[in-house]
């Protein structure tokens, strides 16, 4: 049989055996070389799958030969392949970022451990997301989020170990429930294989159990993917875990997350029983609305800019959760194409405000906290970088040209259809929101005289620009090119809702 039919479990094994090694080795340009090799060879290994998908419709891949239900499935499908390519490409371009960026943010004898943890956290997301099997889920969620635990506390700032432990108390607490929904639902139906136990609560989704383990799951991946109010070991995560870090999970651990809601809602409950018979959709709209005016408000108060744009990400989630409210393939598409769009425009942001702290840093010490004061006058000294976070800002505001304007039109799109017009409206006003905390770094960098005595360094160096920018190119191409996005996430939607064309 060719390697091209193994491409499924090659996707998990490759990171997952890169990160024991690793710490085996414990050199960390040997680390480094091995966890990159295997990030560009899982990328290189979504595209093909995507490919394969698109072509030929849904890859179901047995593990041991064992045939499902009885074995364990990798299902990849339009969605699964879509999010595969997001995790795989953001770990491909970020890890050539990291090699630069860890030797200020993170001590010299930990750099091989920071490779092995990335390389676990990975194996993990992509697990999350291939596997058809709602156990292997949690044991893969508990993976990445146990690996994200270590990144984050590897930060120099103390205040690191104080965010990771803040989010290993909560992600527990997120954890607990879902495998308790998972449990519930193994209570009804006896399996645990995605695709047959949708056909078994086929009607019986309206019996206790299954209500309950809907209201765990909701409440359990809810917090996992940071959905208001259940955001708050956010903020302080992606502000004092390093630069990479930061830029990785806001890219693609809330995303997964995101994925593994909509595949439980649409392809395990139902349609039917989360729109129909719960009001799910419109407690889903209120706490959207709240993420996108609460978290963006006080995003603009913010004096860190890693801070600031954290409380961003709330607000931006809050867009995709809209997206899931309406009962409608618009809204789906919305939520999909705003899942990948925003993951590159704001993976692209946190890896230039890495840039920054250390294009401010003394020569030789540690990386500062790029707060407000030490950014005026930046754009003189560091243009490409602040250019590229005005860019990655329009795309947050949604101004056309750039990809989040795409997703919130079909946002727009799906209000529309329903006759919802005062969430066009809400929509619009969020988005001013958006514009407020953006020209807060555009006037302090363009427009204020650089403090006394400050460090006359230009740009930071190549290797961490380069990454950034690539990101920041993907995302003014996707606003001008949906081929690859928008057509995915509309073949996904239709294909969740069962009305594929």
């Amino acid at each position: 049989m060719s390697i091209a039919a193994h491409l499924p479990a090659l996707q998990v094994v490759l990171p997952l055996i890169s990160a024991p090694l690793a710490v085996l080795l414990r050199r960390r340009d040997l680390a480094f070389w091995m966890v990159t090799a295997a990030a560009w060879a899982a990328f290189a290994t979504a595209i093909q799958l995507w490919l394969q998908v698109g072509a030929s419709g849904t890859i179901s891949y047995h593990i041991g030969s064992w045939p499902p239900p009885w074995g364990i499935e990798y299902r990849v499908d339009r969605l699964s392949s879509f999010v595969l390519l997001l995790v795989s490409g953001m770990a491909a371009v970020m890890l050539p970022y990291a090699r630069t960026s860890i030797e200020r943010e993170i001590p010299e004898e930990s750099h091989y451990l920071f490779y092995a943890m990335f390389g676990l956290c990975l194996a993990g997301l992509l697990g999350i997301t291939i596997t058809g099997d709602a156990f292997n889920i949690f044991v893969f969620l508990e993976i990445s989020s146990l690996a994200t635990y270590v990144l984050i506390a590897l930060g120099r700032d103390r205040r690191a170990l104080t965010a990771a432990y803040q989010y290993l108390i909560m992600g527990s607490i997120g954890a607990t429930f879902i495998v308790i929904g998972i449990g519930f639902l193994y209570l009804t139906t006896g399996t645990l294989n995605l695709a047959d136990m949708a056909g078994r609560l086929r009607g019986v989704e309206s019996s206790r159990p299954v209500l309950a383990a809907l209201a765990f799951l909701t409440v359990g991946i809810s917090l996992k993917l940071a959905l208001f109010p259940l955001h708050q070991w956010l903020p302080n995560a992606y502000t004092y875990a390093p630069s990479p870090v930061t830029a990785f999970l806001a890219a693609t651990a809330t995303k997964v997350s995101v994925y593994v809601l909509i595949r439980f809602y649409f392809s395990v409950f139902g349609e039917s029983l989360v729109y129909e018979h719960l009001p799910l959709p419109q407690i889903m709209l209120g706490l959207s609305l709240l993420a996108m005016f609460g978290a963006s408000f006080i995003a603009i108060f913010q004096d860190n800019l890693k801070r600031l744009f954290a409380y961003s990400s709330v607000g931006q989630i809050g867009y995709i959760s809209l997206g899931l409210s309406f009962d409608s393939v618009h809204g789906l598409t919305a939520s999909i194409v705003h899942l990948f769009n925003h993951g590159i425009a704001k993976g692209a942001i946190f890896l230039l405000i890495g840039g920054i702290a250390v294009g401010i840093a003394t020569p030789g010490a540690v990386a500062p906290a790029p707060t407000f004061d030490r950014l005026a006058g930046l754009a003189k000294r560091m243009p490409l970088t602040c250019f590229g976070i005005v860019l990655g800002g329009l795309s947050l505001i949604g101004v056309p040209g750039t990809a989040g304007f795409i997703s919130k039109w079909y946002l727009i799109l799906a209000a529309l259809e329903q006759g919802q017009f005062w969430l066009v409206g809400a929509i619009l006003l969020s988005s001013l929101l958006a514009v407020a905390y953006v020209w807060r770094f555009v006037e302090v960098a363009y427009f204020r005289a650089p403090p006394a005595g400050h460090v006359a360094r230009k740009e930071a160096p190549l290797a961490m620009l380069i990454p950034a920018w690539l990101l920041i190119a993907a995302t003014i191409w996707f606003g001008l090119d949906t081929s690859v996005t928008v057509d995915t996430a509309l073949d996904a939607a239709r294909q969740l809702m069962g009305k594929a064309q």
